[in-house]
């Protein structure tokens, strides 16, 4: 992961659960609202995002949440979806008026629709496996 470091300079990382469809669906959604690719991605399962869960001081088995390592700060939950959605494409920017809601109250419905997100939208037996043009963006 050393290697990768240099190309990563500047660019913030989104651990998902590589398993969930609907975080499947989260980097399915950033990828063309990132023309600048700002955002790279690995899944929660991989060797790669438990040594950046470790170094951020966060348990390795963190799958009940987006995880953004941003400038090395980890951000978890509601702050993560609402920093990623800050800088995509217009106009998602816009939903960053809901970090002004207090986090136990935003975190709440993430932790609602995170506890349910395998009922609701369903799983995969293996990690996402992005195509050839998009694997560069994936740790």
């Amino acid at each position: 992961m050393a290697e990768e470091r240099g190309e990563m300079q500047g660019k913030s990382i989104v651990l998902i659960d590589g398993v969930c469809h609907l975080c499947q669906g989260l980097v399915r959604f950033i990828i063309p609202r990132d023309p600048k690719e700002l955002f790279m991605f690995a899944s929660l399962q991989s060797e790669a995002a438990r040594e950046l869960l470790r170094a951020g001081g966060l348990l390795e088995d963190t799958l009940n949440t987006v995880v953004l390592v941003e400038s090395g700060v980890n951000y978890t939950e509601s702050a993560a979806v609402l920093r990623i959605a800050r800088r995509l494409r217009f106009p998602w920017p816009a939903a960053y008026v809901f970090i002004l809601v207090p986090a136990p109250l935003r975190n709440f419905v993430y932790r609602l629709v995170a506890r349910n997100r395998y009922r609701w939208f369903g799983r995969d037996e293996q990690c996402l496996l992005p195509s050839p043009e998009l694997k560069r963006r994936f740790l």
